[in-house]
């Protein structure tokens, strides 16, 4: 009896253990389903989003050349509506809606009224022209503050009489409109405008347009006539006398240190050696120590000037020092053309063209302050010389903003043999010239003062 209460209390907790067992092995299933669960989530969406990403990108390239040939067929038609017509066309659809949502008969009738005023403009852009338009400038090229004189002459070329019409001109940043009159066939019609000149500047008269639309302003259809002309606003330049370019046409001549092959000055003798040019032999020194000698020169200098400009906005204290500064290097560069020296004008928008004086004022009319900071006034005059013949003299023009630091950053790219002339524009300052370890600083505050320094630089 004994025995069997034992067995049957051992048996009961074999059954106990079972179930235990059980019931941790249920648990460790149920949390590792969700683990399972959370691990799979994470590359679900991933492959999910790669897919979107991958239908956008087809339907993209799909729709992109689609939507780009709607925008250009509608291009011409769109582009006559004004920025006032299209606030037209909003206000009508906003009032037409909310007259839909809430049934307002005022918010009907106004957007009636709206709509209608759009479709009866569009039967003022019907209609031909024949012109031909002629837009002159005379002068061509004038400095600041002459006057400037333009002229544009409309003729009727058709063979059916034109009604009145408005015709517009773009002068610069302006636009010059004059209202043409009823034209016959080969009628002409001439009009007269001023162009302003009171600053540097490359001014852009044209191109001409014959402008068809409502009075409102709603649609407006504008068609070209004549391509656009240029007028060149030259900076005030003073002429130098001949004297007063002696800096750059002393050196012409003068020997320098550097030994070279080929030249005039002679310095000593040496060795032969294979590639020598045997012209420079000299046969009897050859011939008394049994050696081939060549003859070695002292180069002559030959003129060859670079003006170094800079157009940064930070170096100059007002526009009128900026102005001043174009100014003082357009009078040195012409002087030096009709000197016929070799010279190199560079600023941060490049080399300007310098084979006329005409050319070179063309160029500096399109000079404008920079505003890039990226890069340190040495590093600038670098990247613009590198290129170039070595110089003979280098000339280099900025604001009164330029530090001496910078001007001599600038002064050590260039060997000793180099004369270096630093322009220190500062705008109502007096005239002075003065020295700084080897570079000639010359300080000037006003153009007239330029022709004297320049004659006291090469005295």
């Amino acid at each position: 009896m004994t025995t069997d209460s034992a067995v049957s209390s051992d048996a009961r907790a074999d059954a106990r253990a079972d179930a235990e067992r059980a019931r941790a092995a249920g648990s460790r299933a149920t949390e590792r389903e969700p683990a399972r669960a959370t691990a799979a989530t994470p590359g679900f969406v991933t492959r999910a989003s790669e897919s979107i990403r991958r239908v956008l990108r087809g339907a993209a390239a799909v729709l992109s050349p689609v939507i780009r040939a709607v925008v250009r067929a509608l291009a011409p038609v769109l582009g006559v509506v004004t920025p006032l017509g299209w606030l037209v066309l909003i206000l009508a659809t906003a009032a037409l809606l909310l007259s839909i949502g809430f049934g307002w008969q005022e918010f009907t009738f106004l957007a009636a009224v709206l709509f209608a005023a759009v479709v009866v403009s569009v039967a003022f852009l019907f209609g031909r022209a024949s012109y031909g338009v002629v837009v002159e400038l005379n002068p061509r090229r004038v400095v600041v503050g002459d006057r400037a004189l333009g002229r544009m002459v409309v003729t009727n070329v058709g063979a059916r009489p034109l009604p009145p019409t408005r015709m517009e001109l773009p002068v610069g940043k302006g636009v010059a409109e004059f209202q043409l009159p009823a034209m016959k066939p080969q009628a002409e019609h001439e009009e007269l405008f001023a162009v302003p000149t009171a600053k540097r500047a490359v001014i852009v008269a044209g191109p001409a347009e014959s402008v068809r639309g409502d009075q409102l302003g709603l649609l407006r259809r504008a068609l070209k006539w004549a391509d656009a002309v240029d007028l060149f606003v030259h900076p005030r330049t003073v002429r130098l006398v001949p004297s007063a370019a002696g800096l750059v046409r002393d050196l012409e001549g003068q020997v320098s240190n550097k030994i070279t092959n080929n030249d005039i000055a002679f310095h000593a003798l040496r060795p032969y050696v294979p590639g020598d040019d045997r012209r420079y032999v000299h046969w009897r020194t050859s011939a008394r120590i049994g050696q081939l000698m060549v003859r070695q020169f002292q180069e002559t200098r030959r003129s060859q000037l670079t003006i170094i400009h800079s157009s940064r906005s930070e170096l100059y204290a007002s526009e009128a020092e900026f102005e001043l500064a174009v100014s003082v290097t357009a009078s040195i560069a012409a002087q030096v053309i009709r000197d016929g020296t070799q010279m190199n004008v560079v600023s941060e928008t490049g080399l300007w063209k310098t084979q006329t004086v005409t050319s070179m004022l063309d160029a500096s009319c399109r000079i404008e302050p920079n505003v890039d900071r990226s890069e340190t006034m040495r590093s600038f005059a670098r990247g613009q010389t590198r290129r170039l013949p070595a110089p003979s003299v280098v000339m280099i023009v900025a604001g009164s903003q330029m530090s001496t630091a910078d001007f001599r950053s600038i002064q050590s790219l260039f060997g000793q043999d180099t004369s270096q002339v630093a322009f220190h524009v500062v705008d109502g300052a007096d005239p002075k010239i003065s020295a700084v370890a080897g570079l000639t600083v010359i300080t000037i505050g006003d153009l007239n003062d330029l022709s004297r320094l320049v004659r006291g630089l090469g005295g």
